[in-house]
C-alpha cells in the first residue's frame, strides 16, 4: 500500500542534515536518514518526520558501516584481552570484521564448528558484528595434525566435508595462510579440492599467498591457477611486494590481475595502509623447523645444532619457504608483543642481539623458548609506492590485516580506516571520499555476499558512520599502537548507537553473520 504523501512519518532515530556517501562510489547526496527496528529508510533533505531521537548531522558525511575484509580477531572478546583491544575496530566505524584469515580460525579448533563459534559470542555480546572464514591451517591441523606431509585420500575427503558443513552453516569463506604450518605443508591439489568446495556454495577462496616476496609472481599463479581449476571467486589478502627483492613488484602483479579480471575471472584483493607486516615471530624461522606443532618446535629451539640449522636456512634461504629475515633482515624486526619481555617490545631483534652481543638467531630462540613460542612481531618489509598503487587500483578493497594482542601490536588495528580517509583520500588526494568508502562498506559487503549491509538505501541494514571528513584522521602509532581516531562522530550497528564521540555507549547488539 502506497505511503500516505501528507503522513508525518516516525522513527527511532532520525539523522538530520548530513551528506551521504552511500557505498557505491556514487557522488555525495543530501538526505536524512530514518532508522527503525534495525533498517533504514532514506528520506528527502526536510522530510516532515518525528523521531524518538533526531540528530543533527549537519556538515558531517553518514556512510555505511566499515567493513574490515581481513582481521585476526576471531577471539577478541571471548579470550579476556580487553575493551581496549575488544573495541578498537568499532571506534574507528568498523561495523563488521571478516576473520578466519590466513589459514587461521576459531573452528575446528577451539570451538568444534562455525555454529559453536557464533554461539560463544553470541554468550558475551559484541559491540559490531563478526563474518568468519574457515581457516584451512587450523582444518589441515584438525583432520592431519602438524605433520610435514601431503594429506591421504582420506584426510581431505573428512577435510571437504567438515569445510561442506561449516559453510552451510554460514562461513564466509576458505582461507590460506601458504607461509605458515601446517598450511605450508599443503600442495596445489589440496587447496583446489578444498576451493572447489567453496566453489559449490559459491563462497571466496581467500589466500596469504605463499610467498608475498621474491616468489611473488610465481605464488600469484598458484592461487589464480587453483581458482580457474575449482571455480571459487578468488580473493588475494592483504596484497604486497615485500621485501627488498620485490619491491615495485606491483607494477607487474597489478597489470596481471587488471587482465584476468578483463578476461571474465571474480578476483579482488584488500589492502592495510602501512608499509609495515605484523606476524608471529615464528613464522621467521623455516618450515621444517615446525614439523609436528608448536612443541616440536620448542623443542629444536633447544638444541644448538638445530638452532645452526636454521641460521644456515635464513642465510641460504629454503626452497619454497618466503624466508622473510633474508629479504631485509633482522633489523627490521621488531618485537610488538611479549609478555613476560615487555621492555623488548618495540626494539628491533638486531638491537637486542647487539646489545647482548649475541647472535641474532639465539635471541629469537631464547625468546621464543621464554615466551612458550607466544610472541608478535612488526616486520618494516614495504615500500611506499607499492602500497599506493594497490590503495587505488579499482578491485582493491580495505583490510587492517589487524591483530588485536597484548603489547605494541600493529597501529593498523586502530588506525586503519581513518587513516585511508584522512591521509591517503583527504590529504594525498588518491581517491575520493566516495571511492574510499565503496573500498571499504559496498565493495567488501559483495565479496563476502553480506547482503543488505554496506550500502545506505531504503532497507539495508542499519550499520552507519557518522563523519567529519574535514578532520578524520588516524592517532595510533607503533609507539601507542591503540588511540583512538579523530572526525568519528557516531557508529551504530544494527540501529544502535554503539560509538557516541570518540566513545563506546557499551551497547552489544552485535552478532556472528552468516553468509
Amino acid at each position: 500500500m502506497p505511503l500516505n504523501p501528507t503522513a508525518v512519518l516516525h522513527y527511532e532515530l532520525l539523522l538530520r542534515g548530513g551528506e551521504i556517501a552511500d557505498g557505491t562510489g556514487a557522488p555525495l547526496t543530501a538526505g536524512d536518514i530514518g532508522i527503525t527496528g534495525g533498517r533504514i529508510r532514506l528520506l528527502a533533505p526536510g522530510t516532515a518526520a518525528t523521531a524518538d531521537q533526531v540528530v543533527d548531522v549537519s556538515g558531517l558525511v553518514v556512510t555505511p558501516g566499515f567493513i574490515d575484509a581481513h582481521t585476526h580477531s576471531d577471539e577478541t572478546t571471548l579470550n579476556g584481552t580487553g575493551d581496549e583491544q575488544a573495541h578498537a575496530a568499532v571506534l574507528q566505524g568498523v561495523t563488521v570484521e571478516v576473520c578466519g584469515n590466513c589459514g587461521d580460525s576459531a573452528f575446528p579448533g577451539p570451538y568444534p564448528d562455525f555454529a559453536a563459534f557464533a554461539d560463544a559470542h553470541a554468550s558475551v555480546g559484541r559491540a559490531n558484528h563478526l563474518a568468519s572464514l574457515v581457516g584451512h591451517g587450523t582444518l589441515r591441523a584438525a583432520v592431519v595434525g602438524h605433520a610435514a606431509r601431503p594429506a591421504t585420500a582420506a584426510e581431505l575427503a573428512e577435510m571437504c566435508e567438515v569445510l561442506d558443513r561449516d559453510f552451510t552453516a554460514g562461513a564466509a569463506g576458505l582461507s590460506t595462510g601458504l607461509i605458515y604450518t601446517p598450511g605450508s605443508y599443503a600442495d596445489t591439489a589440496e587447496v583446489t579440492a578444498l576451493a572447489t568446495v567453496a566453489a559449490r556454495h559459491r563462497k571466496p577462496y581467500v589466500t596469504h599467498l605463499r610467498d608475498e616476496m621474491s616468489r611473488v609472481e610465481e605464488a600469484l599463479a598458484e592461487a589464480v591457477a587453483i581458482a580457474q581449476a575449482s571455480g571459487a571467486p578468488l580473493h588475494v589478502s592483504h596484497h604486497k611486494t615485500a621485501g627488498k627483492y620485490g619491491w615495485g613488484g606491483t607494477e607487474r602483479t597489478l597489470p596481471r590481475l587488471e587482465r584476468l579480471r578483463a578476461e571474465g575471472m571474480d578476483l579482488t584483493c584488500d589492502v592495510y595502509p602501512y608499509t609495515a607486516a605484523s606476524t608471529a615471530l615464528a613464522a621467521m624461522l623455516p618450515p621444517w623447523a615446525h614439523d609436528g606443532g608448536p612443541e616440536r618446535l620448542l623443542e629444536r629451539l633447544r638444541d644448538a645444532g638445530e638452532r645452526a640449522r636454521m641460521r644456515t636456512a635464513i642465510a641460504e634461504g629454503v626452497p619454497g619457504w618466503e624466508n622473510t629475515v633474508g629479504n631485509g633482515g633482522w633489523d627490521r624486526i621488531s618485537v610488538a608483543g611479549a609478555a613476560r619481555h615487555r621492555a623488548l617490545q618495540g626494539r628491533t631483534i638486531a638491537d637486542i642481539a647487539e646489545e647482548r652481543g649475541a647472535d641474532a638467531l639465539d635471541v629469537v630462540a631464547e625468546l621464543l623458548l621464554a615466551e612458550d613460542g607466544d610472541v608478535t612481531i612488526i616486520s618494516h618489509s614495504m615500500r611506499e609506492d607499492d602500497v599506493q598503487r594497490v590503495l587505488r587500483t579499482p578491485f582493491a578493497m580495505i583490510g587492517s590485516d589487524g591483530v588485536p594482542k597484548p603489547g605494541l601490536p600493529h597501529p593498523r588495528w586502530a588506525g586503519t580506516f581513518a587513516r585511508v580517509l584522512g591521509h591517503y583520500a583527504r590529504d594525498l588526494q588518491l581517491l575520493s571520499i566516495q571511492e574510499a568508502v565503496r573500498k571499504m562498506t559496498g565493495a567488501t559487503a559483495a565479496r563476502f555476499n553480506l547482503v543488505g549491509r554496506g550500502v545506505v538505501r531504503d532497507g539495508a541494514h542499519a550499520d552507519l558512520v557518522v563523519l567529519d571528513p574535514a578532520t578524520v584522521a588516524d592517532r595510533a602509532t607503533f609507539a601507542e599502537p591503540l588511540l583512538t581516531p579523530v572526525g568519528i562522530h557516531m557508529v551504530l550497528v544494527a540501529g544502535e548507537v554503539v560509538v557516541r564521540d570518540g566513545a563506546v555507549t557499551g551497547a552489544r547488539p552485535g552478532r556472528v553473520l552468516a553468509c
